[in-house]
C-alpha cells in the first residue's frame, strides 16, 4: 500500500490498531531497565507510548502522516513524551549504535526494502541492546488468519534472522496470537536479537 491508502485507512476510524501495546513486546521486554527506544513503523504509536510511560526515551517513526498525528495527539492527551517523526523507512536513516531497544512491529514490504530497512535498524541497536521484530509469518496465509495476502510481502522467522547482520539471534520462533471474532489465530514471526557489547 502506498502512503495515502495509508494514510485514508487511519483517517477512516478513531484507532485502526488497538490503544494497548503488543502483546509480544510486553512479554519480551516488559521488564527490561528503560533506555533509548526506536519504534520503525509505529502507526498509531501504541507500542512507544507504552514504553514512554515505562520512562523510556523513544524515538517513533511512520510514512503516514495521520497515523503520526493521531500519535501526537495521544501523546499530548496522555503526557507522554515521545519524538514522533514521519519519515518514509527506505530514506530514514537511525543513528548507528544509538538504541537499547528497536523495534520493527507488522512492516510488509517487498524482500529487497524490508532488508534496507533491517539492516539500518540493525546498525542502529546499541551495543548489548535488544532488537526485536514481529510480524505476519508466511504460514500465516494458508494457516493462520488476517495480514497480507500477498506471500512476497510476508516472511519467516529464519529469514529475519538472516537479515539482521552483526546481531546474536535470541529467539527466532513462530508465535500464535487469538484475534476476536476469528475461529483461529493468527501466525506471527517473532525474532528476538541483541548486539554483542563492543568491548
Amino acid at each position: 500500500m502506498q502512503r495515502k491508502d495509508w494514510d485514508r485507512r487511519y483517517a477512516e476510524t478513531d484507532l485502526l490498531w488497538s490503544a494497548t501495546p503488543n502483546r509480544f513486546l510486553v512479554t519480551e521486554v516488559g521488564d527490561q531497565a528503560p533506555g533509548r527506544a526506536l519504534d520503525l513503523a509505529c502507526g498509531e504509536g501504541r507500542n512507544a507510548l507504552w514504553l514512554a510511560g515505562l520512562g523510556w526515551r523513544v524515538t517513533a517513526v511512520d510514512f503516514s502522516e495521520v497515523a503520526i498525528a493521531k500519535a501526537r495527539a495521544r501523546a499530548e492527551r496522555d503526557r507522554l513524551m515521545v519524538n514522533f517523526v514521519c519519515a518514509d523507512l527506505l530514506v530514514y536513516e537511525p543513528d548507528p549504535n544509538a538504541y537499547d531497544l528497536v523495534l520493527v512491529f507488522y512492516l510488509h514490504i517487498p524482500a529487497a526494502e524490508r532488508r534496507l530497512v533491517l539492516e539500518r535498524a540493525s546498525a542502529a541497536v546499541a551495543p548489548e541492546g535488544t532488537f526485536l521484530l514481529v510480524g505476519h509469518d508466511l504460514v500465516n496465509l494458508t494457516d493462520g488468519v488476517g495480514g497480507p495476502s500477498d506471500p512476497e510481502l510476508l516472511y519467516t522467522p529464519e529469514d529475519i534472522a538472516a537479515e539482521v547482520p552483526g546481531l546474536e539471534i535470541l529467539k527466532a520462533e513462530r508465535v500464535l496470537r487469538d484475534v476476536e471474532g476469528e475461529d483461529r489465530p493468527a501466525i506471527d514471526a517473532l525474532v528476538r536479537a541483541r548486539k554483542p557489547s563492543s568491548g
